[in-house]
């Protein structure tokens, strides 16, 4: 039997299994097996289609999104402009988890105001991208050759993943 070798493991260099023998886990066994002390990745780098235009005249287009916290989700719920127009509660959300845009580091809600709706549409996806699913990358099928492969969707210029 043949053991699949994940993305990760290919890009840290680590060498294949010895024993080609099929091994079956229990779930607890499975997580006991996995490196202690390894830190999950919490902040994941983007670059907005547009890009946020400052008031003077500068354009930020790199960032960084940290996961979202229950606190996170809980604190616009109680957040007076979003009782009065909970259209507004992504806005204040993306405010918190937004860790730096471009040369900025106090991301608030007036900034995620003021952007483009492409660039929030970009946000509100990736929020939801890394907050169900843990990380920016997607399992891919080419169309012309049946390869599969993972893109990272987080980023990059429009166009490329």
């Amino acid at each position: 039997m043949r053991r699949k070798i994940g993305l990760e493991e290919l890009l840290e260099g680590a060498p294949a299994p010895q024993n080609t023998a099929p091994q079956q886990q229990a779930p607890a066994a499975a997580a006991a097996a996995q490196p202690r002390g390894r830190v999950p990745h919490t902040e994941f780098e983007f670059e907005l289609p547009i890009g946020y235009v400052d008031d003077d005249g500068t354009v930020h287009r790199h960032g960084a999104m940290r996961l979202a916290t229950a606190r996170d989700e809980l604190m616009p719920q109680i957040d007076l402009r979003v009782k009065e127009n909970p259209a507004y509660l992504s806005v204040v959300l993306l405010s918190h988890v937004i860790t730096r845009l471009g040369d900025l580091t106090d991301v608030h809600a007036g900034i995620v105001e003021r952007m483009y709706a492409t660039d929030v549409a970009f946000l509100q996806d990736l929020y939801q991208r890394i907050n169900s699913e843990g990380h920016t990358r997607a399992a891919v099928t080419c169309p012309h050759c049946d390869g599969a492969f993972e893109v990272d969707l987080a980023g990059g210029r429009l166009g490329e993943s």
